[in-house]
């Protein structure tokens, strides 16, 4: 499923907190994807193997967004930081979280990346579907 008609920015600011920015981030994300029909599973799952930001279900597929937030891209985007080490992590803690789950491990899985750059009131926010493949 396409979402051609997404917004691309955020109209408040992020806090200066860096924990606090975390969650503003993926409030943002959820925020949007709630808006184009996806219902949240799981937020914030943490086990040994790494952190799942938001877990979502679309239309029977399960999706699993990782957030990223990054103020400049000094030293790449936000969507860059999501290199293949942090997506091996995701894919790992996702097989954890699935294991903890049976009853949606019948469900195919996407990975998604929702990255948001940018300061003051006006952030870019990407959706990057089926961003990588377990």
């Amino acid at each position: 499923m396409r979402h051609d008609d997404l917004p691309n920015t955020v109209r408040n600011a992020p806090p200066a907190d860096r924990a606090a920015r975390g969650r503003w981030a993926e409030a943002q994300a959820r925020s949007l994807m709630e808006k184009n029909g996806l219902r949240l599973v799981e937020q914030n799952y943490r086990c040994k193997m790494g952190e799942l930001d938001l877990v979502m279900e679309d239309q029977g597929i399960l999706v699993v967004a990782e957030v990223r937030y990054r103020k400049r891209d000094d030293f790449g985007t936000a969507a860059e930081s999501v290199d293949g080490r942090k997506q091996r992590k995701v894919i790992r803690t996702t097989e954890h979280f699935l294991r903890s789950r049976p009853s949606l491990g019948q469900l195919p899985v996407r990975f998604d990346v929702v990255a948001i750059s940018g300061t003051g009131h006006e952030s870019e926010l990407e959706w990057i579907q089926d961003a990588f493949q377990a």
